[in-house]
């Protein structure tokens, strides 16, 4: 059986931590299994290389940047493989381009095209524990180190898995699993069970930090259960997989919040045919990321266009539209970068009216203003002031009755 888990920084956040993870290896090794490892880097690592290479540059070169970044998952696999070595187990560490990692050229948020785990597998076969440096790979193209961008290490361990055929992939982390909202923001909010891969998707990209959108969109891609668990206990977590069908099923999963964003707002945009086809092709050639987009109605031949996007990406998106304002004949950018988005997100909502009433119902009750909405078949999200995500997030919950034994199964009601 081969299994393969993956460690967040929090895991093996210092050396006592790397030890107990050892030590869980080690047991999971002496059960039979061929075990694959995926590490990060070790607590705030890698907040703090990125520190330092702001205090040198303003704007560092992508692939220096990189080469810096992979660093902390370097010292993670070479100090587990270490801690292996001394409980007995052999292991073996290798980086991300070493364990056969091809990805794209995109320095910060390369996306993986190929895994040659030959390494990998030689390794297994010779009886050894695999540790790799999550988080990194190689450009097919360049050859030059790439990272696949913030959590990338949830991708790195499933899609290895999916590449090694392996029976599990277990997902280590600092809480129980998946809940139905933060529970630093809601501290009885529920564990789920399970959690299909589309309720998944649509969390992790509406701000559940639990796991990275790529690894959840590889594990249903390719058939991979994963299940999220703490490194700190050895009580079932939460299981991420195909969606199953049961009597009375929850018609809610959860509630997630992102504080990451940012609005912008292009004023005074002619509306007329193709404008925000330039607006939206210029933004897309320039690598930013869109998340949901609201345009007002138009007053007197003109509109706005207001969208959400990575803070850290305002300031790109703001160069390219200032430029391209002048050639489309608009009136300037707005930037708003005290925003939240909260998001309800369940399977069951598809079919049950009155999901989105009772949400904003809640919302208002609480005094919460709603700038944005955006929804799919099994998502609601708003865009709030970002003073009034947890107040946000609170009252969605308690309407659902999240953290009630029924989980939910009345929510439309």
């Amino acid at each position: 059986m081969i299994v393969v888990q993956k460690y967040g920084g929090t895991s093996v956040g210092d050396v006592d931590r790397v030890k107990r993870v050892a030590d869980r290896i080690a047991r999971t090794r002496r059960a039979g299994n061929q075990v694959v490892v995926v590490v990060s880097a070790m607590g705030k690592t890698t907040n703090e290389l990125i520190k330092m290479a702001e205090e040198i540059s303003d704007d560092p070169p992508g692939r220096e940047l990189d080469m810096l970044l992979t660093a902390g998952e370097r010292i993670s696999m070479a100090v587990v493989a270490m801690a292996l070595h001394e409980l007995g187990v052999p292991a073996r560490s290798f980086t991300g381009s070493q364990a056969g990692i091809i990805t794209d050229a995109r320095h910060g948020k390369a996306r993986i095209v190929d895994i040659t785990p030959g390494r990998v597998k030689e390794a297994l076969d010779d009886g050894d524990v695999v540790i790799v440096a999550g988080f990194q790979g190689v450009s097919q193209d360049t050859k030059d180190v790439t990272t696949l961008g913030r959590g990338g290490s949830d991708t790195t361990a499933v899609a290895l898995a999916a590449a090694l055929d392996a029976d599990v992939c277990e997902i280590y982390t600092d809480v129980d699993g998946v809940f139905t909202a933060d529970p630093r923001i809601v501290p009885d909010a529920r564990k789920l069970d399970r959690v299909s891969f589309e309720e998944m998707l649509e969390l992790a990209a509406q701000g559940a930090k639990v796991l990275q959108v790529r690894s959840v969109e590889f594990g249903r891609n390719y058939g991979v259960e994963i299940h999220v668990r703490s490194s700190f206990s050895y009580s079932q977590g939460t299981w991420v997989g195909p969606e199953e069908k049961k009597m009375e099923d929850a018609i809610i999963s959860g509630v997630a919040h992102d504080t990451s964003e940012a609005k912008l707002t292009l004023k005074g945009v002619p509306d007329k045919p193709g404008v925000a086809a330039r607006v939206f092709t210029a933004l897309a050639e320039a690598n930013v990321n869109i998340d949901m987009i609201v345009q007002n109605v138009s007053a007197e031949g003109v509109t706005d266009i207001s969208f959400t996007l990575p803070r850290g990406e305002t300031k790109h998106a703001d160069e390219v539209l200032s430029t391209l304002s002048d050639e489309i004949g608009a009136t300037g950018v707005d930037i708003d970068d005290s925003i939240a988005k909260v998001s309800l997100v369940g399977a069951g909502m598809k079919t049950h009216p009155g999901i989105a009433a009772r949400m904003f119902a809640a919302l208002s009750d609480a005094g919460v203003n709603i700038e944005m909405i955006s929804t799919s078949t099994i998502r609601i999200s708003v865009v709030v002031d970002g003073d009034d995500v947890e107040t946000a997030v609170r009252a969605i919950h308690d309407a659902f009755d999240l953290s009630d034994g029924m989980v939910g199964k009345e929510q439309g009601a």
